[in-house]
């Protein structure tokens, strides 16, 4: 037998995968606790972990020993000496989209939007909804009413009512907080934008070719539903496809 079969017996392609799923997590933790105290000390496990890979690849037996005893005292040692850091390093990792996933409340802030999405249709009341994702709505809500409410059907209800004097404009939505109401948006001035279409779907085509947010607009003309995302539109929406373009976005 000679060294490269040697070595295949020992190394096996779900060793390689332990390790770089272990890499990319530690990298990640790495990015999102930089500057903090736990960054160094993730630093220092990596080493460690990787010395005790080694050491066992490579029959040190003693040095694997050592290393092997040390991590049942170190890792009581991180979790007591470090809560604050590893919350905010898991904090991040969520928002970067490793450990991502749908908040009970968040679900409840979509399911309110298609409530009162399919409500304002059933009445042929024109709506724009901006969902905003990871972009920044400053410039957004700067131009309307601030409001920083939870997500409700009955407030997105009251603001698009013909009698609300901000009607007209648009509601800006993050998470489960409706930031602002009333804002006006940049019209888009594509030349291959159906003629049919009003200033709504506009300037939702707008919004989201300039940002990564999701339009939602109800026709006031129609009562019809459709979704305008990175300069694209889905029309003519029924609850059910609402539902699976907005849970792409909450989960």
């Amino acid at each position: 037998m000679n060294l490269y079969q040697a070595m295949s017996t020992l190394i096996q392609w779900q060793d390689f995968l332990d390790i770089l799923i272990l890499w990319i997590i530690v990298y990640k933790l790495l990015l999102t606790a930089r500057g903090s105290r736990f960054a160094d000390l993730l630093t220092a496990l990596s080493l460690l972990f990787l010395l005790s890979v080694f050491s066992k690849y490579l029959n040190l037996h003693t040095l694997h020993w050592i290393v092997e005893s040390l991590w049942a005292y170190i890792t009581i040692a991180v979790i007591v000496l470090f809560q604050p850091e590893i919350r905010r390093a898991l904090a991040g990792l969520r928002k970067t989209g490793i450990m991502r996933f749908a908040p009970a409340v968040e679900l409840k802030s979509m399911d309110e939007i298609i409530k009162a999405t399919v409500s304002l249709s059933s009445r042929k009341i024109g709506a724009i909804i901006v969902i905003v994702r990871n972009s920044d709505p400053k410039d957004l809500i700067e131009i309307g009413t601030g409001l920083d409410a939870r997500v409700s059907r009955e407030i997105i209800l009251s603001i698009f009512h013909p009698a609300s004097p901000i009607h007209d404009g648009a509601v800006v939505i993050k998470g489960n907080r409706i930031l602002s109401a009333g804002c006006f948006l940049p019209i888009s001035l594509r030349h291959d934008i159906d003629k049919v279409l009003g200033t709504r779907h506009r300037a939702a085509l707008a919004i989201t070719e300039e940002t990564d947010a999701v339009a939602v607009i109800v026709s006031e003309e129609t009562g019809k539903i459709s979704v305008a995302m990175a300069g694209r539109f889905d029309s003519d929406m029924d609850m059910t496809a609402l539902r699976a373009v907005l849970s792409k976005i909450f989960t």
